[in-house]
Formats: C-alpha cells, structure tokens, sequence
C-alpha cells in the first residue's frame, strides 16, 4: 500500500492549517469533536490519530488528558503538529507514517482515528488493509473512528456553485457517483487530490470486514451546510443552536446521509 503522490503533492501546495477555519470548516470541526467525544469513554485514553494533518484534533485531545500519538504521511504537516505539540500542556506525538503500516504495538490503543485514509486510498485493499492495522493496534472493545467523505459530495457542491455544468466537472461528478473514484480536473489546480467518495453501505461493509462491529454511521454537517445563509448563520447564537440541533436530531438518519459533505462511521473491535 502506497499513497498516491498526487495526495502528498496536494497538501504540500494547500494549506491544511487553515482549512478548518474556512468555509464550512468550523461546522465541520465542531461536529466531529462531538462526535468523537461521544466514543472516548476513559478520562485518559490512549489514542491514535492517523491522517490527523497538522494536529487540530490532536491538540484538543491532549489537552483533555489523552495519550495521543499523530500519523501523518505529509512531512509538512509532520512539523506544524510538533510545533503545536510543544504548546500543549500534554503534549502529543508526532511521527510520520502511512495507515497501511502503523508502528503501534498490537492490542495498545483505545481509539484510533482514521482521518484521511478512508478516502485518500482508491483502492478496497488499501481501504481495508488500513481497518485491519487499526484493528490490530486496538485494544479488546476499542474502537475506530472513520471519517468518509459522501460519494454525491462534490455533485451537491458543483449544484449549489452552478459549476456542474463545466464539462471537466460535469465527467468528475459522474465518476463519483457511480464509483466512487475522485480524480480531480486539471483545469481545476487545488481541488483535493485522487480519491474515494463513499456510499455509506460501502462504508460500512469495509467496517465490518475488517473484523470490527458497526455501532453506528452519523452525518458531520448533515442538512446544515444547505442553509443559504449558512456563514450569516454560523456567527448568530440562536441560529447556530438551531442548525447544530437539526443536524443531530438527523445524524443517522439513513435516507439523508448522502446529502452530508462527510459522515463518520463507528466500529469496536470485537
């Protein structure tokens, strides 16, 4: 298993610092921090980010009390994380690695986070091959954490954008909704790097063969990304509670999943 150099090209020309302070970033960060919280069970748990970039969650974790070790295979990214490390009052790890080959001891983790390896890897065996080393360093009853992005993703962004009608687009999104494959455009530099957009039953199955139990599949910004004037929204108290509050009353919901940007799936070893 080895990861695409595009992927690696993309991040060292973007700036992964920043992105979750852009655009739907911040609804993005927040609900997945709710979301992981509801499967971190012991006050200080040992736990693997893998994918985690430059150490967002990574330092938040810590500063609750974790024991947190950061994977990422971007050099870059490797060396904002020890620098946001150093600033912890629990500091964190960060070492570089792929999700295909984890340098963790068997049966050592609480959690383990899959940030970016369920979609920056286009091929099943490279997908489940990472599950299967996430299973392999979780302890009995610990538990993985995978962040996917929606196979209609990029087709519900280009609608809203009226950029769907751009023929290299129009191609991208019809890929994607049929296999799942992201390969973006050239003509379009920055776009993310080649990857899988998934449906949620394929997510799922990958979940389970890799020997893990499903407890459960969950929309990050669910139907609240939709709202018009969602960044007008994000910034007024009372219409921020009431987009966060649909969203979770519609999380698992599975015949709007797919209208979720990303969605996070739960798995525990059994």
């Amino acid at each position: 298993m080895q990861l695409d150099k595009k992927v690696i090209d993309f991040y060292n020309k973007s700036d992964e610092d920043s992105r979750l302070q852009l655009g739907l970033g911040p609804l993005e960060f927040e609900r997945n921090k709710e979301l992981i919280s509801r499967f971190i069970t012991n006050k200080k748990s040992s736990i693997a980010d893998v994918g985690g970039g430059t150490g967002h969650y990574a330092s938040w974790l810590s500063n609750l009390g974790h024991q947190v070790t950061l994977i990422d295979p971007v050099a870059k990214h490797i060396t904002t994380a020890e620098k946001k490390a150093k600033r912890c009052k629990n500091p964190f790890k960060a070492i570089i690695g792929e999700a295909g080959k984890l340098l963790l001891q068997d049966n050592s983790l609480d959690v383990v986070i899959l940030h970016g390896p369920l979609y920056h890897l286009q091929k099943e065996n490279d997908r489940i091959g990472a599950l299967q080393e996430a299973h392999r360093v979780c302890k009995p009853n610990g538990i993985v954490l995978g962040f996917a992005i929606n196979y209609t993703a990029s087709t519900l962004a280009a609608l809203q954008s009226g950029m769907l009608h751009s023929p290299e687009i129009f191609s991208m999104c019809s890929e994607e909704v049929s296999t799942g494959l992201h390969n973006p455009p050239a003509k379009f530099p920055g776009m993310l790097g080649p990857a899988y957009f998934h449906k949620p039953e394929i997510l799922k199955h990958e979940v389970e063969k890799s020997g893990f139990a499903v407890k459960g599949i969950f929309a990050v910004e669910g139907m609240g990304w939709l709202d018009k004037n969602f960044f007008e929204s994000w910034f007024s108290p009372k219409k921020k509670k009431n987009l966060l509050e649909l969203i979770q009353k519609t999380e698992s919901n599975t015949d709007i999943l797919s209208i979720s940007p990303h969605m996070m799936i739960a798995g525990q070893k059994e």
